[in-house]
């Protein structure tokens, strides 16, 4: 190496130094920065579990319409033949009286 370069080489390392690290974060910032992240993270997991508790509800409250609209299908169902019955004991007797 020439001599002019030899008595520069440690200031061009210690101005590329500074350069360097001058770009680097306190642990302060990063505190602040993380605790800002961390607030945002608390308030949309509350969010998420207010909103899974309403979903679970609407669930619940789903299939218990699901069980009660099935057992009143059921009883329609049981209705249906009680009046057919009916209606063809209807028509019996009147063929019966068409007869007489």
């Amino acid at each position: 190496m020439s001599p002019s370069l030899t008595k520069f080489a440690p200031l061009t390392a210690v101005l590329l130094g500074s350069l360097a690290l001058g770009g680097c974060a306190t642990k302060g910032f990063v505190r602040e920065q993380i605790a800002t992240v961390n607030q945002r993270i608390d308030t949309l997991d509350a969010k998420v579990q207010a909103t899974d508790g309403t979903a679970r509800q609407g669930l619940a409250e789903a299939q218990s319409a699901s069980g009660q609209a099935q057992n009143n299908g059921q009883r329609i169902d049981q209705l249906n033949a009680r009046v057919d019955g009916i209606e063809q004991r209807m028509a019996e007797s009147q063929r019966k009286r068409a007869r007489n």
